[in-house]
């Protein structure tokens, strides 16, 4: 998004609290960065007055920019923003990334959040499910629905027809958490003997539960046939080579992953879990769903389009259509209304 307008000529910093050595992707020269030390409280004695310093590093931050609008992203993130902006007068829109019904940030923070989210100009979600959870918490003309873009990929798909035959490759993307439902994956894939078949699992992605599932690999004796390569540079790369792609989520926001895989030409199948696959798959037209939490019915999808080569690459090509649907082009047409209308009235 800040490259978007930094490409058109407006005025647009990016403020984190970290250095850019952890930036994942580039931002463009045009772009100001900001940043601040965000230290961790040693001990219980020292968090007031950390959060305190915290909070009063955000304001001066901000307010030296002197901002026509804020936009924060992820929830205790939101919070902080709010808190640290309180009276400054700068309308602050804040973004919720995840399905704040099923992701958990604590009863404190959710009742902070609902107390102060009604202070922001705007809340924007990801899709109209969780928009009926926003409207529970402020005006329904306060709430916009604006969902993830399709990013610009250096590599380009192409059709599975014209990869080289390689041992088929299975290909899942995401943070190694329960939320994520890598461990349905990997369930899944022994039940329908994958690795007899001659398939292999990839799981892109770091997180607490990579020793969990390196050891259900290794209990249900598929150890050999799953790969977890951590954290790469470029995800597009392996789903470029992908002959399926499966999210096995719990639940989600607005999958970027998902879309990237379609984006390449994946036949995708992914859990119909609450926000986000429904929105993006049309089932048996672009993609397939299953249920959420239900090994049978994904290892029977798999199975299904492991053994059917046309349907595979048939849904690969009506994926696609992904690119033009959810345009950065389109969706960042809709947060530039959404800024426009903010610095004509705000709140």
């Amino acid at each position: 998004m800040a490259n978007w307008w930094a490409v058109r000529e407006r005025e647009v910093a990016v403020l984190t609290p970290n250095s850019t050595c952890g930036d994942h992707y580039p931002l463009h020269p045009g772009v100001q960065r900001i940043r601040f030390d965000w230290s961790i409280p040693r001990t219980r004695v020292h968090i007031p007055a950390q959060y305190v310093r915290q909070q009063s590093m955000i304001r001066r931050a901000v307010l030296d920019y002197k901002p026509g609008v804020v936009i924060s992203f992820i929830d205790r993130t939101n919070i902080r923003m709010l808190l640290a902006l309180a009276g400054s007068g700068i309308p602050v829109i804040v973004s919720e990334r995840i399905d704040p019904r099923y992701h958990d940030i604590g009863c404190y923070w959710s009742f902070v959040r609902r107390m102060l989210y009604p202070f922001s100009h705007t809340l924007v979600v990801q899709t109209d499910p969780v928009a009926a959870w926003a409207y529970r918490v402020m005006s329904r003309s306060r709430v916009r629905v604006i969902p993830n873009f399709v990013r610009e990929m250096h590599v380009q798909g192409k059709m599975a027809e014209e990869r080289e035959p390689l041992q088929p490759v299975m290909l899942a993307v995401g943070r190694l958490d329960k939320q994520k439902g890598h461990d349905l994956l990997i369930r899944a894939f022994a039940r329908v003997d994958a690795k007899r078949k001659g398939w292999r699992l990839v799981i892109l992605g770091e997180g607490p539960e990579r020793s969990n599932l390196w050891r259900l690999a290794e209990d249900l004796g598929i150890h050999d046939a799953v790969a977890m390569p951590g954290i790469v540079k470029e995800p597009a790369e392996w789903m470029h080579k992908a002959d399926l792609f499966v999210l096995p989520s719990r639940y989600e926001g607005f999958p970027n992953a998902l879309l990237e895989a379609m984006a390449c030409g994946c036949a995708v199948i992914a859990a119909d879990c609450p926000s986000g696959p429904a929105e993006i798959i049309h089932n048996g037209v672009n993609g397939l769903l299953v249920p959420r939490e239900d090994v049978t019915a994904l290892s029977a999808a798999m199975d299904r389009l492991m053994h059917d080569d046309e349907l595979r690459v048939n849904l690969g090509k009506q994926a696609i259509e992904i690119n033009s649907r959810f345009s950065r082009a389109k969706i960042m047409a809709q947060w530039d209304d959404l800024i426009e209308s903010v610095c004509i009235s705000p709140k």
